[in-house]
């Protein structure tokens, strides 16, 4: 539990050393390595990113995923990463059920955890590209691993961790030489948000915030830039904006003491917790009782786990978002 705790705060992502992994898989194209409807891939690609530009000279062969949820997209676009790094260690290299299927039997590399990578392993592994979106890479590392791979660092003008997923989608499809399979993956889950705020008029009327509290007295908002936040205004959500102005410079997380809980009393409250436990205590807090937001029964408790909603929305992914919509859209839909 508290492993999931930890990883929940995608912001932070500055913890632990790398894990004993499982034995290295070499990058498994699943699908025509062509970029998408028979035509050859366009490389040379150079993709800009937070330190630079990288130029890609001909289709990776071998690719390591750094970013925490970044294995998502390279796997819907049909490629297998040989490496990955750990964030949730229940779901080793992010093998949660939308991404089950992709992977099949091959179990990557693991290299790192979270933003403490593996540079060993990593050059073990001889990859001809290495990608970190959903990251918090610091320059020393991009360097290191540029004396020996292409780096595709986290997208520039954007805080670590607080790039859309559209965005990231796009440049590790670039990098690929998978454009035009990153755009429809792209078309497609927007039609997925769409057909929901459609369908919810209502929706784009309320307010919504997503909390989480892992210790008592203490509690944590997500600012517009974390994907759970993302997540709901992709679904027609109004986010309340000073929740961001509570957030520490580059953080994407308010945290926040039982005195500044009113701060919640918003239409609809998303807690992605870790227990039952946690829920019991929250729904405790005296200060909790006295919102509007509980006495009126509008907020809602999900999982990270079993069933796995907020791991879905806190990933965030053209992979993950679709299984998220199926599981939140009814339990959104039925408070009133």
């Amino acid at each position: 539990m508290a492993v999931v705790a930890v990883a929940a705060l995608a912001l932070a992502a500055c913890g632990g050393g790398s894990e004993k992994s499982e034995s290295p898989a070499t990058t498994t194209p699943t699908a025509s390595a062509d970029g998408g409807g028979g035509k050859p891939a366009a490389f040379p690609v150079t993709v800009e990113h937070k330190y630079g530009s990288t130029t890609i000279d001909k289709e990776p062969k071998t690719v390591v995923t750094l970013g925490l949820s970044d294995q998502d997209a390279v796997l819907a676009l049909g490629v297998k990463p040989a490496g990955a790094v750990d964030w949730f260690k229940e779901k080793p290299y992010g093998k949660w059920p939308w991404a089950k299927d992709k992977w099949g039997s091959t179990q990557p590399q693991i290299v790192g955890e979270r933003d403490e990578y593996n540079i060993e392993k990593i050059a073990a592994l001889k990859p001809d590209l290495v990608i970190a979106q959903y990251s918090g890479m610091k320059k020393e590392q991009y360097d290191t691993l540029s004396k020996f791979t292409k780096v595709v660092a986290q997208p520039k003008d954007h805080p670590d961790y607080g790039a859309p997923w559209q965005l990231m989608t796009q440049q590790i499809g670039k990098a690929l030489g998978k454009d035009a399979e990153a755009g429809k993956l792209i078309t497609d889950i927007d039609a997925r948000f769409k057909a929901v705020r459609d369908k919810h008029p209502e929706f784009a009327t309320k307010t919504l915030a997503v909390a989480d509290s892992f210790e008592a007295g203490k509690y944590s908002a997500f600012t517009k830039t974390d994907p759970k936040s993302i997540f709901f205004a992709g679904l027609g959500f109004k986010l309340k904006p000073e929740i961001d102005t509570l957030a520490k410079p580059g953080w994407n997380v308010a945290e926040l003491s039982a005195e500044k809980l009113n701060v919640l009393d918003v239409d609809r409250l998303v807690w992605v917790t870790s227990s039952t436990e946690a829920n019991d205590r929250i729904k405790g807090e005296p200060l909790y009782e006295k919102l509007k937001v509980h006495q009126e029964k509008r907020d809602l408790f999900v999982p990270y786990q079993d069933p796995d909603i907020g791991a879905a929305f806190s990933f965030n992914t053209v992979l993950s978002i679709p299984y998220a919509i199926d599981e939140i859209e009814p339990l959104l839909a039925a408070i009133k």
